[in-house]
């Protein structure tokens, strides 16, 4: 019987020849990411009952992305805790206003295929587009990881996601991972490894390909992975990262708990209604539902593709009066590069206020809170109540098409009818 991937990658990491689904094996970490909300000042208490040393700081990571720039005094004094912390603990990987932390860790080689990355974010599923095996973890947890190196985790079993066929116009990543969650389920993939193959992955770009993965966590999911390709090491080549870290996928004899196949050209625009994200339909079951607020950006939604898909929509035209966009880069480097392309004036004069690369708003605690009783469509990962601001709003999640053609709207909108 061959392996799934994720055996390979838990295997290699714990020093063994083959593991199933089902062990229990110590994994050796590769890179180990804090961010400020849930590291540090959390961890830090834990870590010093363990000896308050970390054993492999360089392969530490801390990222200031959801405090920054900083809204409130408190905010300010976690992300002067945190920079300290770095500081005095050797943490030389440390990096501050960059953007949230996922992008920055792509765009930094530190989510290498084959290796074990875990964060103390529950989206560092987002590092399986590399066919890298990221999990999100506690800050227990990871005081643990600092002080050992290490750490003990069950090999999940594997769903196998297969997508094949081209997909339509204006169809975009976003609707692929979550027309996958609406079949799944919220739970449906609990402690499941999501792995996402066929010709349609295979043609998308990083960028893409990091959407899917990153939304694996909202089916429950430890990890969902995208095998290693040219496409894979391209991106990491073109980041400054020539480390090749292993090409590891699954065996043709694997054996997969469960397996899904979807035809990507049948596949319409998907929104995640409130307040659930597998609360899944077709846009032309919600469309006409007024917005107030449309949201390009975070971790999920706001890399240079997702930004190209919005604009080409919107060039040329304007926002909907009573609504508004707010335009969030999913790191600095594709900020600066939207810039160059002409991107952001595009979008800034279709009517976007441009904001820096940062978690803010997509967690409500800066940057566009949402006002008792308002709708917004988003890119973001989370529709829960009270996610993106007031508990009495609403939040729909949607691909950067569909986002820009409800913002012209002002409404939820079919991004197929504003192609050009």
């Amino acid at each position: 019987m061959g392996q799934t991937m994720s055996e390979k990658i838990l295997a290699r990491c714990s020093c063994q020849t083959s593991v199933k689904a089902g062990d229990i094996v110590m994994a050796q970490v590769d890179c180990a990411m804090m961010d400020d909300i849930l590291g540090p000042r959390i961890l830090d208490d834990a870590l010093s009952q363990l000896g308050g040393k970390i054993k492999q700081p360089e392969k530490a990571v801390v990222i200031c992305d959801h405090y920054v720039p900083a809204a409130t005094i408190l905010q300010a004094n976690i992300v002067s805790y945190t920079r300290k912390w770095a500081r005095d603990h050797g943490v030389d990987n440390y990096f501050e206003g960059l953007g949230p932390c996922h992008q920055v860790l792509a765009e930094h080689g530190f989510s290498l295929p084959g290796t074990l990355q875990v964060g103390t974010d529950s989206h560092t599923c987002t590092a399986g587009a590399f066919g890298c095996f990221g999990t999100g973890i506690g800050s227990s947890e990871m005081a643990g990881v600092l002080a050992t190196g290490e750490i003990w985790l069950r090999v999940p079993e594997s769903i196998r996601v297969c997508w094949t066929g081209s997909l339509s116009p204006a169809v975009m990543a976003k609707d692929i991972i979550l027309k996958t969650i609406g079949v799944l389920g919220h739970a449906g993939a609990t402690y499941k490894t999501l792995e996402f193959c066929g010709d349609t992955i295979e043609r998308l770009p990083m960028d893409e390909r990091m959407c899917i993965a990153n939304m694996g966590v909202e089916s429950g999911a430890k990890a969902a992975l995208i095998a290693a390709d040219e496409t894979t090491y391209r991106y990491l080549r073109e980041h400054g990262c020539q480390a090749k870290g292993y090409a590891l996928r699954s065996d043709d004899d694997c054996a997969y708990a469960q397996s899904l196949d979807f035809d990507a050209g049948e596949l319409p625009p998907q929104v995640a209604c409130p307040h659930e994200v597998d609360n899944v339909h077709p846009i032309d079951e919600v469309k006409g539902v007024p917005i107030h607020q449309a949201y390009l950006g975070s971790c999920t939604g706001g890399r240079l593709h997702d930004l190209e898909a919005a604009a080409g929509i919107l060039r040329g035209k304007k926002v909907a009066a009573g609504c508004r966009l707010l335009v969030s880069p999913s790191s600095k480097a594709i900020w600066d590069e939207a810039e160059k392309r002409g991107l952001l004036a595009d979008l800034s004069e279709a009517g976007a206020v441009i904001l820096a690369p940062t978690c803010g708003a997509c967690l409500g605690v800066h940057s566009g809170l949402l006002a008792d009783g308002e709708n917004c469509v988003s890119t973001t990962n989370r529709n829960f109540k009270g996610r993106m601001g007031s508990k009495d709003a609403f939040v729909y999640l949607a691909s950067p098409a569909t986002l820009a053609a409800s913002a012209l709207e002002g409404r939820l909108a079919d991004p197929r009818e504003h192609c050009h």
